[in-house]
């Protein structure tokens, strides 16, 4: 009985050590979350006419557009903006996994950064080596305009649901 318990202890102890190392790497959450508040992802497209700018969260925080910009047709400029967002949105949350990573990551067995980038390549459909090392995006072409009668369910204009 005397190793039982002796077997309980030890079990007991090796608890609360985890118990410990767990409190001391919640201690640096406070830093973790002011890191995290200053992410900030710029990506300017290949033409050089838009430039968007993401920070935590993937929240767009600015857009640019050059004078040029607005000689593009319609199309082609929205594809760009909508490119080069979506990369600004990725390397913030790229960033952001990166300092998770760093404050917690070893102490549970969690690589952030490496869920991400597969998260990532595959909603762009590229190799995951490649989402980390091309700050750009593929070249991406114009979707056509939606009309009303179109099968998408982002097209939230098509009437009442209690319509149908």
């Amino acid at each position: 009985m005397s190793a039982h318990m002796d077997q309980l202890i030890a079990q007991f102890e090796g608890f609360q050590a985890k118990v410990r190392q767990a409190e001391a790497r919640f201690a640096g959450v406070g830093d973790m979350q002011e890191r995290i508040a200053q992410v900030e992802a710029s990506v300017t497209s290949p033409d050089g006419t838009v430039t968007v700018i993401a920070g935590a969260g993937g929240t767009v925080t600015d857009i640019r557009l050059v004078a040029g910009a607005t000689r593009l047709e319609p199309g082609q400029l929205s594809a760009v903006i909508m490119s080069t967002l979506r990369q600004a949105v990725a390397a913030a949350v790229r960033q952001q996994a990166g300092i998770v990573d760093d404050a917690f990551g070893d102490a549970f067995g969690v690589d952030m950064s490496a869920q991400v980038r597969q998260a990532q390549a595959e909603a762009f459909g590229t190799p995951e080596e490649d989402v980390a090392s091309q700050p750009q995006a593929p070249h991406e072409t114009a979707r056509p305009g939606r009309r009303p009668g179109d099968a998408d369910d982002d097209y939230f204009d098509q009437g009442s649901v209690l319509r149908r």
